[in-house]
């Protein structure tokens, strides 16, 4: 019984080696830095930047096969070529455009992207004040003298009925 226990638990372990080797790799990128600025910058860059995939992910936090490219492309800038922040980010929006960026610059073509919540923001508010506005006044109007008579009349000819009825 103990030799089935023993082939069991190392049967598991053998099972379990290449699994545990595989998340060894999965997502983990070492990256060295001769200087400590250059690892700062590198991972400024990385938070900054989208991962053109994803769209809503930095390039830190994406797994897609662009955002590794694009994250070896800036490690690279800044080890191999000693490219500081402002060119590295150009040559990316050089070759990607405004996009990459998670705070895009304003500009004419990004004027809608930064006006466009404060705009629609505003047209709320003023729907909400013509619908406000248009609910009291119907709220508010009074009967006139003639229709307020009329209503009398019908309310003392329902009251008299009522009272031979019973």
């Amino acid at each position: 019984m103990q030799r089935l226990y023993l082939i069991i638990i190392s049967f598991s372990f053998f099972m379990a080696v290449p699994a545990i080797n595989n998340l060894a790799y999965a997502g983990i990128e070492v990256r060295s830095f001769e200087k400590p600025e250059q690892k700062a910058l590198y991972n400024q860059l990385i938070y900054e930047l989208r991962c053109l995939v994803c769209q809503n992910e930095n390039l830190a936090a994406s797994n897609a096969e662009l955002a590794k490219d694009l994250r070896d492309e800036v490690y690279k800038m800044i080890i191999e070529k000693n490219m500081q922040e402002t060119e590295i980010k150009d040559f990316l929006i050089q070759r990607y455009g405004d996009f990459v960026l998670y705070k895009p610059p304003v500009k004419s073509s990004t004027i809608l992207l930064w006006a466009g919540p404060f705009i629609l923001l505003l047209l709320g508010f003023i729907v909400l004040f013509f619908v406000l506005r248009h609910t009291r006044k119907q709220a508010s109007s009074t009967l006139g003298s003639t229709q307020r008579n009329k209503m009398k009349k019908l309310l003392d000819t329902d009251n008299h009925q009522d009272k031979e009825v019973k």
